[in-house]
């Protein structure tokens, strides 16, 4: 006897109940939902969520990982803190990874390439909703990365992003930030159109470096 066929969705690529709090917690944290070393209590986002207590403490195991989370005895989970030390070497990896990802892409990038770019910085000067800068911001990045064909490398780029993008809303936002940001973004894309390698890595690393400077400028003096 032929077995009933069924209209059953296709859960084998439906994300887990403790990925879609992941998700939800990443989001909030780096749009400043959460403070810095604010705890995160199981109990109140299990009871937000309707679920067990189990998806919540893997969702925030995985969130330790990304180094957005730690844990420390007697108070659970917390929202990490970085210092200025550790925020100084996040952009020095930003600087070290992204450069050589642009070196790799640039020869690879084609007109549809440009366009794109275009587009998002079109997208991003025209937003009025600051928790969608630093989401074009990355975009833009991503779009200029994409043509090495390294997702690896652009991976890992896009790690030390999520743990700086809380704080890269703050500068965008207390600071002429976007504006600056834009001009730049140009700069880099102009001579990324003309296949000049060293002058867009030089312009990449003054951008980087420029968004460090002003972020600490706008930092509270005492961390």
């Amino acid at each position: 006897m032929a077995q009933t066929k069924l209209n059953a969705p296709d859960l084998g690529n439906s994300p887990s109940t403790s990925e879609i709090i992941t998700r939800h917690l990443r989001d909030a944290i780096v749009a400043g939902h959460f403070a810095e070393d604010e705890p995160i209590r199981q109990d109140d986002i299990a009871r937000q969520f309707n679920v067990s207590k189990i998806p919540v403490r893997e969702a925030l195991k995985r969130l330790e990982a990304e180094g957005l989370v730690m844990f420390q005895r007697n108070r659970g989970a917390m929202v990490t803190r970085l210092s200025e030390s550790e925020l100084a070497q996040m952009f020095e990896v930003r600087m070290l990874l992204e450069d050589k990802v642009l070196r790799l892409a640039i020869p690879n990038m084609t007109e549809a390439t440009f366009t794109r770019a275009e587009s998002i910085c079109r997208e991003f000067i025209g937003e009025t909703d600051v928790g969608r800068w630093a989401e074009l911001n990355w975009a833009l990045h991503a779009c200029l990365y994409e043509p090495a064909q390294r997702p690896f490398l652009v991976g890992m780029i896009r790690s030390v992003n999520d743990k700086l993008e809380r704080y890269l809303r703050m500068q965008m936002s207390l600071s002429a930030g976007k504006d600056r940001a834009d001009h730049e973004h140009r700069e880099i894309l102009q001579a990324c159109r003309e296949r000049n390698v060293e002058l867009a890595v030089h312009l990449l690393d003054e951008h980087i470096a420029g968004v460090c400077q002003t972020l600490f400028e706008h930092l509270p003096s005492a961390r």
